[in-house]
C-alpha cells in the first residue's frame, strides 16, 4: 500500500506549517557552497506545494527567510533574494494551473526592491486562485509579529476604538499577519533540530509537532505524506482526557 493512500482525508490538517532547513548542511555533504543547497531546496518547495495542495490542505507556509537570516554571510542573502525573484517568476504560471495562492507574512517592506517586487506581482496575479493557499514567511519573526500585533492594538486603545478588557484571544489573533487563516495543526521540520527558530509562536500552541532528520532538498512528497500519517495517528485532547474525546 502506498503512503498517500493510507491518509484519511476526512482529518487532514487545514493548516500545515514547515520549518526548511537543512540546505547548508546538505550542500557541505555534497561538497558544494552553501547556496546550492538553497537552489536544490527549490524542488522540495515545488513537491511540496503539489502533494499538499493534490491532497486538499487548504494552507500550506513555508518558512523561508528568517528576520535572524539577515546575519549570514553577505553573499549567501544576496543569493537567497535572487534566488527568490527567479524561483517567483519561474513558479507562478505552476501556481496558477494548480489554482494555489500565493501569500505572504512578515516584514516584507524591509526586503530588496527586486524581491519585494516580484513577490507582490505573484500575489497579485495569483489573488483569484482558491485551491490551496501557500503562504512564505519572509523577513519574518513571530516576536516581531506579536509586538507589532501589540503595538497596532494598543494604538487602538489610545484611540479610543477598543476597551483593554475587549481584548480576547481573537481579536489578538486578527492583530497577527496570519488573520484570518486558521492556525496550524501540524508543524514540520527538516534536519533533524528540535526547535521553533522563533517561527508562528502564538499560532503553534497546539499543533502537532513532527522532526525529521532529512534535509530540506531531500524532502519529496513521500516524506510529506509520512508526517500527515504520523500526525493521524496522534490523539489531539487540547486539555481534555481521552474519555472525553469519545463521548
Amino acid at each position: 500500500m502506498d503512503l498517500k493512500s493510507q491518509i484519511n482525508i476526512e482529518k487532514l490538517p487545514r493548516h500545515i506549517a514547515i520549518i526548511m532547513d537543512g540546505n547548508g548542511r546538505w550542500a557541505k555533504q555534497h561538497g558544494k557552497p552553501r547556496v546550492f543547497g538553497h537552489r536544490n531546496g527549490v524542488t522540495a518547495v515545488r513537491e511540496t506545494t503539489e502533494a499538499a495542495a493534490e491532497l486538499g490542505v487548504e494552507y500550506l507556509t513555508l518558512y523561508a527567510f528568517s528576520t535572524e537570516n539577515w546575519n549570514r554571510p553577505k553573499l549567501e542573502v544576496s543569493a537567497l533574494m535572487r534566488l527568490l525573484v527567479d524561483t517567483l517568476h519561474k513558479e507562478i504560471e505552476t501556481l496558477n494551473k494548480n489554482d494555489i495562492r500565493l501569500q505572504a507574512i512578515g516584514d516584507i517592506t524591509k526586503l530588496p526592491g527586486s524581491t519585494y517586487k516580484a513577490l507582490l506581482e505573484g500575489i497579485e496575479n495569483t489573488k483569484d486562485n482558491k485551491r490551496m493557499t501557500l503562504v512564505l514567511a519572509l523577513n519574518y519573526s513571530s516576536k516581531w509579529e506579536i509586538m507589532e500585533a501589540s503595538r497596532r492594538l494598543a494604538q487602538q486603545v489610545e484611540a479610543g476604538v477598543l476597551r483593554p478588557e475587549e481584548i480576547d484571544e481573537e481579536i489578538f489573533a486578527g492583530a497577527l499577519n496570519t488573520s484570518g487563516m486558521p492556525d496550524p495543526e501540524l508543524l514540520i521540520r527538516t534536519s533533524g533540530e528540535t526547535r521553533l527558530s522563533n517561527f508562528l509562536l502564538w499560532q503553534v500552541a497546539y499543533a502537532e509537532l513532527y522532526f525529521t532528520p532529512i534535509f530540506w532538498p531531500d524532502f519529496r512528497k513521500e516524506n510529506f505524506y509520512t508526517a500527515i500519517i504520523d500526525f493521524q495517528q496522534r490523539e489531539r485532547r487540547f486539555g481534555k482526557i481521552s474519555e472525553q474525546l469519545v463521548q
